[in-house]
């Protein structure tokens, strides 16, 4: 059996081990860039599904844009360049050729192109390039596009899921007629994001603004969502931003409103990526592995036969009985799946689904077969009941709602238990050095201020509360006034 490395002694080895012996991912053998297995893109995909979703139903549309960007549009917003530039891939050539006498490949000095090409790290200056020409009048407004993709950005420091060099997600570009109609749209996004983490990966998340010094390069204001890991580090779940007009006056965008005067469009951009998984794992799961939210688990329910070679009529029933439980899940529209594979044991079985952090476990032996009844294994709780068959269409649905709440109920308990007020310096430490969390501060609005904290506790200003009120008092580190507590934690 694979057995884990409990949380409370190696956090983070606890954390690569689950992703490698869950089947969700591996390393690829290229520094930051990591493959993808079918259980973690089944994953994926359920969360690309119910996002899509979301977001169509307010109106978005789904649409692709080149992966290669030209330099010369790429350096168009300053501040985006500047910020994004250190972690580009830059392509300079088309093709290789064989290298004359040897068995290697080189480059080919003939085929360097005219202008150099910018893998993209996000799509705003070619998608500014494009609107520049489809943005004519006020009628062409709003234009409300997402992005499903990938995207590219050099890491120093790379962790599965969590910081990759190449990543998946999605990236929304709109572009409206008025300040006040993208704000709007900014937080709307923001909103979808909320109910998506905890609606459906059971994540409770603290909405905020990011301190000027941390908003996204090209943006007037970036909202963010935090959650609390288990170990009490915060993780930046997704962001939305508004960029103003700072992209269209960049790229000359303007559009011809009512009154027949030309104005700069104003837009958003907003993200989620992979790191959601990441996000998943380490909100929930435990040493024995994984632990899903039903609302987001590729498998709901694993069916798991226990045969009695000895007998067969008794396997047979047993297969039997097991279809019929599938066919009655399946009607209901619960992600079920029958594993009848002989080669492994009931005993691998349960380790393994349990490992995958499949909600639900139905078993079924002879003795099930007797008393007309299977056993239910919860994963969340380990908690086992015996249920007629023949009833599961009325019961299973209400225990999934059951499970998916409960784990909300635990992530929202933990998360509340590590978030405090702090006005004194010395606690600021402690609490950061041992248990974490969300620590509400007095800050001086100062950059200098924040690094000097990072560099002394590790912990950064991860938002400023949207609906924290006003509070006068004074700054944890260095005195001096200040008008409203924001959030320090240690992140990943």
């Amino acid at each position: 059996m694979r057995q884990l490395t409990k949380r409370s002694e190696n956090y983070s080895k606890w954390y690569n081990e689950i992703i490698v012996k869950s089947g969700l991912a591996e390393f690829s053998g290229i520094r930051g860039f990591m493959i993808i297995k079918p259980y973690g893109y089944s994953l994926w995909d359920r969360m690309k599904t119910i996002l899509d979703q979301m977001l169509k139903f307010t109106g978005h549309q789904n649409v692709y844009f080149p992966l290669l960007i030209p330099k010369s549009i790429f350096s168009k917003e300053k501040e985006h360049t500047e910020i994004f530039s250190e972690g580009c891939a830059v392509v300079t050539h088309s093709r290789l050729k064989k290298n004359i006498g040897k068995e290697s490949l080189i480059i080919d000095p003939e085929s360097e192109l005219q202008e150099e090409l910018v893998i993209r790290p996000t799509s705003e200056s070619i998608i500014w390039k494009t609107y520049k020409r489809w943005i004519q009048s006020y009628r062409d407004l709003p234009i409300l596009f997402n992005q499903w993709g990938n995207a590219l950005r050099w890491e120093m420091r790379t962790r599965l899921f969590l910081r990759t060099t190449e990543f998946l997600w999605q990236e929304g570009h709109t572009a409206h007629s008025t300040k006040q109609e993208a704000l709007e749209e900014t937080l709307k996004i923001l909103n979808i994001y909320t109910d998506f983490s905890e609606k459906f990966m059971a994540i409770p998340v603290l909405q905020g603004i990011k301190p000027y010094m941390d908003k996204f390069s090209g943006s007037e204001k970036t909202y963010c969502i935090e959650a609390l890991m288990q170990d009490g580090k915060a993780l930046q779940i997704g962001t939305s931003h508004f960029l103003g007009q700072n992209f269209s006056k960049a790229f000359d965008v303007k559009y011809t409103n009512f009154n027949g005067k030309q104005e700069y469009v104003w837009s958003t951009s907003w993200g989620v990526s992979t790191r959601l998984i990441g996000a998943l794992i380490m909100s929930h799961s435990d040493d024995k592995g994984l632990v899903l939210p039903p609302k987001i688990a590729p498998i709901q329910i694993i069916i798991v036969p226990i045969y009695n070679n000895n007998n067969k009529e008794k396997c047979m029933m047993i297969n039997e009985i097991s279809k019929k439980i599938l066919n009655i899940l399946e009607q209901e529209g619960i992600r079920a799946k029958y594993d009848n594979n002989t080669t492994f044991t009931p005993g691998w079985k349960f380790h393994e689904y349990e490992m995958k952090g499949v909600p639900i476990r139905i078993s079924i032996g002879k003795n099930e077969i007797q008393n007309d009844k299977v056993e239910i294994f919860r994963r969340d709780t380990y908690e086992k009941i015996y249920l007629p068959w023949m009833n599961l269409k009325n019961s299973i649905p209400e225990l999934l709602d059951e499970i998916q709440k409960n784990i909300h109920k635990k992530a929202l308990n933990r998360t509340q238990k590590l978030i405090i007020e702090l006005d004194n310096y010395n606690d600021f430490k402690n609490k950061i050095n041992h248990s974490g969390g969300f620590i509400f501060a007095h800050w001086d609005g100062t950059k200098k201020t924040s690094q000097k904290i990072q560099e002394e506790t590790e912990a950064t200003i991860r938002c400023i509360p949207m609906y924290n009120k006003k509070e006068k008092g004074k700054c944890i580190y260095s005195g001096n006034p200040s008008l409203q507590r924001v959030v320090f934690s240690k992140s990943y």
